[in-house]
């Protein structure tokens, strides 16, 4: 074991306020970061511990001050790169403001979130920024507000919470890219999400948990039946929950007698899943089938062709979600808001007008 680190273990606050010559009240203050003291006293009691080598206690500290200086954050798939750069956001802005970020990941899986809030709760972490597996399988969320914890919605909102939520604006996103394939030519278009149902069939948009596909969703068909295209339910593909269940649906799709011309994928994993599928079978894009995915993967641009994106403001959304709760805890006082970024379309290879039949 580090020598050095066994006496920075050993070095106590004790030790510090008589290495700077003041009380230990004095020298707690200073190292705790609450209280005053004078420009002089500050200096001395920093220098001796830095001499001394001397290391917080976090749960002294926390004991002392009413908080741990940790934040918890709840993702769907951390292997999404989604949320990767979402969480990046997140621990850019709470570093600065002097917190630490205590990570789990969901699955989306609700028992597994609800597991996941209260290990944070018995961490007694300070805020929680959540993206909700569940939209309306919120009442551990709810019990977490309660109890005074300053929580925000990450992506999803929920209607159950009145609380900080930071969203894109997933519906005119969906609207967009489907009125520009349908002007395309393009009546036969698909809308792929790991979203699932008990028979893993779409049937409504309320059959969706997940708010923001919920929103893409509804932005997708309203846009499809502005345009006279009837029964577009079919077209919406659920249970795309990893790749082997991705490349089972897309597989089924194209070598149905009536396939899609255009495909949507809800998310970039999907999408490239789709885009290997249709290497494997012979198909070309966007010859044979259009593709758009929501979110601008670093893949997506590099492909053969690049792939037609819906770019969302992904580093915003985290870091935007963290503002809104170290402001929270600075001003517990305040209404909840509700902040929606803009998305754009960023056209590339893979759509193309549909052939007239």
């Amino acid at each position: 074991m580090d020598k050095s680190s066994n006496k920075a273990n050993s070095v106590t606050v004790a030790d510090v306020a008589r290495k700077a010559g003041v009380s230990k009240a004095t020298a707690a203050r200073v190292l705790g970061g609450y209280g005053i003291v004078s420009d002089r006293v500050r200096e001395a009691v920093t220098t001796a511990a830095r001499l001394l080598e001397y290391r917080t206690n976090e749960l002294a500290r926390s004991m002392t001050t009413g908080r741990s200086g940790s934040i918890g954050v709840v993702v769907g798939d951390i292997e999404n790169p989604f949320f990767s750069l979402a969480v990046r956001g997140i621990t850019d802005i709470v570093r600065k403001a002097g917190f630490t970020v205590i990570l789990i990941n969901s699955g989306e899986d609700i028992d597994t979130e609800r597991a996941a809030v209260r290990t944070l709760l018995s961490k007694r972490v300070d805020g929680l920024i959540i993206s909700p597996a569940k939209d309306n399988d919120v009442e551990h969320l709810q019990e977490a507000t309660r109890s005074g914890l300053p929580l925000v919605l990450l992506d999803r909102g929920s209607e159950a919470l009145d609380v900080d939520t930071v969203i894109a604006d997933d519906r005119h996103a969906a609207e967009n890219v489907t009125r520009k394939l349908i002007r395309l030519g393009h009546r036969h278009i698909a809308y792929v999400t790991a979203c699932d149902t008990p028979d893993h069939r779409f049937h409504t948009v309320e059959d969706i948990n997940t708010g923001s596909v919920r929103r893409r969703i509804a932005g997708f068909l309203g846009v499809c039946a502005e345009a006279g295209l009837s029964g577009m339910e079919r077209w919406v593909r659920v249970g795309a929950v990893n790749p082997e269940q991705t490349r089972r649906i897309v597989t089924d799709m194209l070598q149905s007698p009536q396939r899609p011309t255009a495909i949507i994928a809800s998310d970039s994993m999907i999408a490239l899943e789709i885009f290997k599928v249709h290497r494997q079978l012979g198909l070309s894009i966007p010859d044979d089938v259009s593709l758009v995915s929501f979110h601008d993967a670093d893949w997506t641009s590099v492909t053969s062709p690049p792939i037609t994106v819906v770019r969302q403001p992904v580093y915003n959304l985290g870091a935007t979600a963290a503002k809104l709760l170290v402001e929270r805890l600075n001003d517990a006082g305040q209404t909840a808001r509700k902040v929606v970024l803009r998305t754009e379309v960023v056209e590339r290879a893979s759509i193309r007008e549909a052939e007239r039949p």
